[in-house]
């Protein structure tokens, strides 16, 4: 080659080397074997002999014999590359097989043949990316978790910085009670943090990854009335305030509403049963009365403003039927107009009045709510204050359950963990040689 002219690669190096992303590698040949392609290759000279938990230059062991990682199909054909690796002695994490520039570590598949199987089981069944990829479906989920890996490992911690306002909540991904806890920024609309399990120690292994300046950040955390959340929340993020999540709480008066109308049909029916056979209209009077006692359950549990004209009505006929069973229900609706107040003092006003009318009502399902709402009096009034809930994170939940009925379920918890990091956090994955 004559002085100042500039090296030519040679073509099968460019049409090879990118769109498999070979990274800093040289293509030496390719051949086809059974309608697979095989493209051999070998790192640059920098890239060699290196240990591939801590990517230093080490010394060589010894040699292996060649081995091969799976890559994107060209075309309609499988492909494969093709390396015979070195095993390099590291001073500090002894004898490993040495890293190469096209793969993770511990995978033999290449970086952009896991990018595309993680992208396509964020937006696919386990089944389809299976098939498309010409892969074992039980390989996807470690695919999964080795992208998450590299994700986490080069974001660090950063994704903890900025947190103010997290949701915190449990959702059940199997049968057995088997539960799993997540963390979701309110701010960013994204999950932060997930793991098996629920319970102080789960909570507790969250917190340990912040720093002190990342707890001490934290001004609002939204949760339902689980106990262990509040210890945990109160221990470790001293500068954080307790909000309780609206939803929840008018479940509880919700749940304690139905409860008051079964005991008003069961009143019912046994109000049926003690009419004598031959009083045929009164048994026709008593009938009806339990029909419709059984009957408005809607009606009641409804918002007023979506009932139909049938079920006003009904809930008409209630309020002069059934004192104890109406009373149940405005107590419900006032409960949720304690949400719509504009300001924290005007929540603070309306739930001691609310609070102050259910102890007195004489129905013991609401008393008890007024219980654990008296308990949470400040963590409500919070929530108004800040305008925060937990929907966030029960939305983040459905799509949890999204990912475990398109995948037919899970038997390992972490590789539904990895792909619910994927698909709801920061750590999204991109198809290969896509910026985003």
């Amino acid at each position: 080659q004559k002085p100042g002219k500039r090296t030519v690669r040679p073509v099968k190096s460019i049409l090879l080397k990118k769109p498999l992303g070979l990274g800093n590698s040289t293509v030496l040949g390719a051949r086809e074997e059974g309608g697979t392609v095989v493209v051999r290759v070998r790192p640059h000279a920098r890239e060699r002999c290196r240990c591939p938990v801590c990517g230093r230059r080490c010394r060589v062991h010894d040699a292996m014999p060649p081995r091969t990682w799976r890559a994107q199909d060209l075309g309609s054909s499988e492909c494969r590359v093709e390396y015979a690796p070195r095993r390099v002695e590291c001073p500090e994490h002894g004898v490993h097989t040495e890293s190469v520039p096209w793969a993770r570590r511990g995978s033999r598949f290449t970086r952009g043949f896991e990018d595309q199987v993680a992208w396509l089981a964020c937006n696919c069944t386990t089944k389809a990316v299976s098939e498309l990829m010409r892969l074992d479906w039980h390989t996807v989920g470690p695919v999964c978790a080795r992208v998450l890996a590299d994700a986490e490992a080069s974001s660090g911690a950063s994704r903890f910085d900025g947190l103010a306002r997290i949701g915190i909540d449990e959702t059940s991904y199997k049968k057995g009670r088997r539960y799993m806890t997540v963390v979701v920024d309110h701010d960013r609309g994204r999950v932060v943090w997930c793991c098996e399990g629920h319970g102080k120690d789960r909570l507790n292994a969250f917190f340990d990854l912040l720093t002190e300046g990342q707890r001490a950040a934290i001004e609002v955390v939204t949760a339902d009335g689980a106990s262990w959340i509040a210890d945990v929340v109160s221990a470790r993020c001293p500068n954080a305030g307790r909000a309780m999540d609206p939803f929840h709480v008018v479940g509880w008066a919700t749940d304690a509403l139905d409860g008051v109308r079964r005991d008003a049909w069961n009143e019912a029916r046994r109000a049926l049963r003690a009419v004598p056979e031959g009083d045929k209209a009164a048994r026709r009077a008593a009938a009806d009365a339990a029909g419709k006692v059984k009957g408005s359950r809607f009606s009641l549990l409804k918002n007023p403003e979506d009932l139909t004209e049938r079920q006003s009505e009904r809930l008409s006929w209630i309020a002069r039927s059934d004192g104890r069973l109406y009373r149940a229900y405005l107590l419900k609706e006032a409960l949720r107009d304690v949400f719509k107040a504009g300001s924290g003092e005007e929540c603070a006003s309306l739930l001691g009045s609310w609070l102050s009318w259910a102890c007195r009502c004489r129905v013991p399902q609401m008393v008890e709510v007024s219980r654990k709402v008296r308990k949470r009096f400040d963590a409500i009034v919070l929530a108004v204050a800040r305008g925060v809930s937990n929907a966030r994170v029960e939305a983040t939940n459905a799509k949890i359950k999204l990912a475990v009925r398109m995948a037919r379920g899970f038997r390992n918890a972490g590789n539904l963990i990895a792909l619910v990091m994927l698909r709801c956090s920061d750590l999204k994955p991109t198809l290969p040689g896509r910026n985003a």
